[in-house]
């Protein structure tokens, strides 16, 4: 039988179906499960934290592969689903909750990896939730909406996200998924996209709220000169952004989207005390 009619007959069996609202696509396709099992990385000591887990299709391959498993899963009836298929299976622990809701206190392990298929428009919010943790963890596999993935990764252009992710790790699209992978299909594609978090972000710690604050300020208006956009965040003269830039080595006629991290960590310095 096919993961897809395992699929069916699972929610058939307890008068379910996928929900809309929660942004529900199963995904059926086992080349690509196994795929997400294998950019994982996993060895048999390895924790996981699963966001999204479903029916269990991808959390079977996880408990085969990693010392423990803790599936984070919102759906109180996909719960209800994970409990009786692995009623028997010892390094699983199924936790009925919201993850953005969720301390990272609840993960004690010194070390884990999280993989996550997740509702696209959760994407942002869940990264930031691991990435700007007390306690990342070291690898994020996470299939998200296929242009998602080619911004967090600068081959379409940079944006907010952009930055926010590479500042803690390496992103890569390790694969793409055609949307008749999952039941029911969505109207877009996905990718893979795994990130190897670094041990620290690429600015220090006590200079990231400075810096968060100037990159959301430099994209909040990203067709005008940063100058203008900057200016207009931090209610001073965009005359007085040109200098600041001249003074940072950046080009004062510069777009958002054209800044590296390196930049973005210069200007926190030097507009740390604007309001």
């Amino acid at each position: 039988m096919s993961h897809l009619d395992q699929l069916k007959s699972l929610l058939q069996s307890h008068n379910l179906w996928a929900k809309k609202g929660l942004g529900q696509n199963f995904l059926v396709d086992e080349k690509v499960l196994d795929l997400i099992v294998e950019a994982a990385d996993l060895k048999p000591s390895d924790n996981v934290v699963e966001v999204g887990p479903g029916t269990g299709f991808l959390t079977e391959r996880l408990v085969k592969k990693a010392k423990h498993v803790t599936a984070i899963e919102l759906d109180k009836e996909m719960v209800r689903i994970l409990k009786e298929r692995f009623n028997d299976v010892k390094n699983l622990e199924v936790i009925q909750s919201d993850i953005l809701k969720m301390s990272d206190v609840r993960f004690p392990m010194s070390d884990y990896k999280v993989v996550a298929n997740i509702p696209y428009y959760i994407t942002s919010p869940l990264l930031k939730h691991f990435l700007q943790s007390n306690h990342r963890p070291s690898i994020m596999v996470v299939l998200v909406q296929k242009e998602v993935a080619e911004k967090i990764c600068g081959l379409t252009g940079k944006s907010l996200i952009t930055i926010e992710t590479q500042l803690f790790g390496q992103p890569e699209i390790v694969g793409y998924v055609p949307s008749n992978s999952f039941y029911p299909a969505p109207k877009v594609d996905s990718a893979i996209l795994k990130i190897d978090v670094y041990d620290k972000p690429l600015i220090p710690e006590e200079e990231l709220k400075d810096f968060f604050r100037i990159v959301k300020f430099g994209f909040s208006q990203k067709r005008k000169k940063l100058a203008n956009s900057l200016g207009a965040g931090l209610h001073i003269k965009p005359a007085e952004v040109r200098d600041i830039l001249v003074k940072s080595d950046i080009d004062p006629d510069i777009r958002a989207q054209d800044l590296t991290i390196k930049d973005w960590g210069k200007l926190g310095k030097m507009l740390s005390g604007t309001k």
